[in-house]
This record gives C-alpha cells, sequence and structure tokens, in this order.
C-alpha cells in the first residue's frame, strides 16, 4: 500500500520541527504516512498547491510567509473552515476530493497548551500580549470575547491598528485595548497573563522583552518562543516563583489538531511531545 504523504509548505522550512513530530505519531499508530519539508517560495505557492492531487499530498501545515496567501488560495479553490475565516489566514490543509479545505490550528493549540500547560483560564481575565503579528492575531482572534479584556501592544502602530480594527469586525471593541510604548507597562501592571508574542528571546543572548521588575505577582507567563527549553523571560518569571512556560506545547497542540484533522484518528500526543523536546535537545547540542 502506498504511504500516504503529508508535508510542511514554508519559506524557509528546514528548521521546522513539525516533521519529526508527525513522523513519529504515525510511526506509533502503525500507519503508512510520511511527513516532509517542502521549501517553496512566494512565487511558487500557487503552482504547488495546485498540484496537491498530483503529488498525492493528503494533507498540509503551512508556516511563514504563506499563512495569508494560502488562505486566499483554498478560499478560490477549496473551503475554508470558520476559524480561518475569522483569523484571515490558515496553516492547515486536507485534501479532500482533490480540493483544499483550509483551516487555522493555531489559536486552539495555544488555547490547549494555556489550559492544559500553564493553567491558566483565560474566560473573564485580563490579557496583555506583546506583539501584533500573527501569532497574536490567531491568539486574540481565538480568545475572542472571552477575556474581560485584550490588551496589546507593538512599537508598529500600523499593524497594531490593523490587529484593532480586525478584532472589532468579529467581536466586542471595548474588549480590546491598543496599547502605546508609553503605557505599556501599567497596562500590564493590570493583566493576569502576559503573552510574548514577539521573536525577542529567541537567542539566548536577547534582552526580555519587558523589564524584570514589570513582572508582578500572580502573573502567569506564556512565552511562545519554543526553540529553547527556558527562554529568558521563563527563566525570569521563574525566579519570580510565577507561572510561566515556553511556547512548546502551542506547537504540540496546533500540531496534534492538525494530525486529527487529517486522520480522524486520535493522536498520540505524548509520543509527539517527546520527539520535539528530544529534537529540541538535539539542536542545541549540535
Amino acid at each position: 500500500m502506498a504511504k500516504e504523504l503529508y508535508g510542511i509548505i514554508g519559506y524557509p522550512v528546514k528548521h521546522s520541527l513539525s516533521p519529526v513530530m508527525q513522523n513519529a505519531a504515525f510511526s506509533a499508530l502503525g500507519m503508512e504516512a510520511e511527513y516532509s519539508a517542502y521549501e517553496v517560495p512566494p512565487a511558487g505557492l500557487d503552482a504547488f498547491l495546485r498540484g496537491l492531487e498530483s503529488k498525492k499530498i493528503a494533507g498540509l501545515n503551512i508556516t511563514i510567509p504563506h499563512k495569508i496567501a494560502a488562505k486566499g488560495y483554498v478560499e478560490r479553490h477549496g473551503t475554508l473552515d470558520e476559524n480561518a475565516r475569522r483569523l484571515g489566514a490558515i496553516n492547515t490543509i486536507k485534501v479532500i476530493d482533490g480540493k483544499p479545505n483550509g483551516f487555522n490550528t493555531d489559536g486552539a493549540g495555544f488555547y490547549r497548551s494555556l489550559v492544559e500547560d500553564l493553567k491558566f483560564a483565560p474566560e473573564g481575565r485580563r490579557i496583555f500580549i506583546l506583539g501584533a503579528g500573527g501569532a497574536a492575531t490567531a491568539i486574540a482572534m481565538y480568545l475572542g470575547n472571552g477575556p474581560k479584556t485584550i490588551a496589546v501592544t507593538d512599537i508598529d502602530a500600523a499593524k497594531l491598528e490593523g490587529l484593532r480594527s480586525h478584532y472589532r469586525k468579529f467581536y466586542d471593541e471595548k474588549r480590546f485595548r491598543a496599547v502605546g510604548p508609553a503605557d505599556a507597562a501599567k497596562a500590564l501592571s493590570e493583566s493576569d497573563l502576559l503573552i510574548n508574542a514577539t521573536p525577542v528571546g529567541m537567542k539566548e543572548s536577547d534582552p526580555l522583552p519587558v523589564d524584570a521588575a514589570e513582572l508582578h505577582a500572580g502573573l502567569y507567563v506564556y512565552d511562545i518562543i519554543y526553540n529553547l527549553p527556558a527562554t529568558g523571560l521563563v527563566k525570569e518569571a521563574t525566579k519570580k516563583k510565577l507561572h510561566a512556560v515556553t511556547g512548546l506545547g502551542m506547537l504540540l497542540y496546533q500540531g496534534v489538531i492538525a494530525f486529527e484533522i487529517w486522520t480522524g484518528k486520535k493522536a498520540p500526543v505524548d509520543v509527539m511531545r517527546k520527539a520535539l523536546r528530544e529534537a529540541i535537545r538535539s539542536a542545541r547540542s549540535s
């Protein structure tokens, strides 16, 4: 029996940990399936997606810089689920009867990790997000009207305004606060959860994304960076005896949800988590 083919497309994409995670899942369940990384430049995206059926690819993950453009392609040639439509981007495709069906598992993956890993339920709480890019958008749009407030700050005022405008199309605009850099410290002091949705912290030499003094008692911290066992932010929060996690769980659970969309099977979560941790450990030691 021919293997079912899956993969991830991005540019660049060689650094992706998804193949390790998904192939471990296929192996654990004894499935004849294989997951590969496909480096596709932006100019080649449409051609690659048009060829999914001929390549016999049953499902894909989508990463930077293709999430928005791939959503447009699927909208023209297939179907989008409501969550992907609301977020304005996709990170997962399932091919059904030759047509692409688009999903976004980023927000749901974050939420599951937030609840299961950080033990934080966001409903009725005050959330503070650093950054207004793609990851912040996925998180804010998935949380929606659940939190009491979602305060977002970004040094790029246009990007911040874009997220605010997008949020208000779907949710109660009074819950969303676009916070300028001068007011960020005060907004954080009033928050229950800090989410770092910026790349600051990916290198061990990076400064903290916020002043350590602003990590107040009772604050929960979620740093979506996952390439380190503990980022500087997570280490500092832990020193202050705050609950804090990296984004490994977000990566894990968005992959878990994608696996279940593609296969209809329950994902082997512990196997996938172990594979991710080993891959990160191996990358750091090489």
